[in-house]
């Protein structure tokens, strides 16, 4: 498993990626969080971690653009549950359902794969996910060049 990035947040709101030693947006957050990688957001005055602040931040700015995930409806269950009496119960069922659907996506990926093994389509999805996984390797590549040498 990857070592743990810190990132550091500063008074004037600047997020700070100490392993690739440059700022970040909260979008270059979101990557980290789509890519699993993991990371701590540490407040730079407090030491305090706020890594929930920050996905909360992430989620806010999704949830206001486009098509929202959460209808008025489900934040309104949200703000009820967060009683003492219903609080562990609600999170505890909000984990499990977000691990079933992660695994049923997973095995949906896996039978797609198999349904499309040999097949033209097949072919083309594997080429396409080469020519990513290069892409990617290229980006990263250009990226610790720009880096400054310590």
């Amino acid at each position: 498993m990857a070592e743990e990035r810190i990132i550091k947040k500063y008074p004037n709101r600047r997020l700070y990626d100490t392993t690739q030693s440059c700022y970040i947006t909260l979008n270059d957050v979101r990557d980290l969080v789509l890519a699993d990688t993991p990371f701590k957001v540490i407040d730079r005055q407090s030491g305090d971690d706020i890594t929930r602040s920050i996905l909360l931040q992430i989620i806010m700015e999704q949830e206001s653009g486009g098509q929202p995930l959460f209808s008025a409806d489900i934040l309104e269950q949200f703000i009820r549950n967060y009683s003492d009496t219903t609080r562990m119960g609600f999170s505890e069922y909000m984990r499990q359902s977000i691990d079933l659907f992660t695994s049923q996506q997973t095995a949906m990926r896996e039978q797609m794969h198999k349904v499309l093994a040999g097949t033209p389509l097949d072919t083309w999805l594997k080429v396409g996910e080469h020519n990513m996984h290069t892409w990617q390797k290229m980006q990263e590549s250009i990226m610790s060049s720009l880096q400054p040498k310590k």
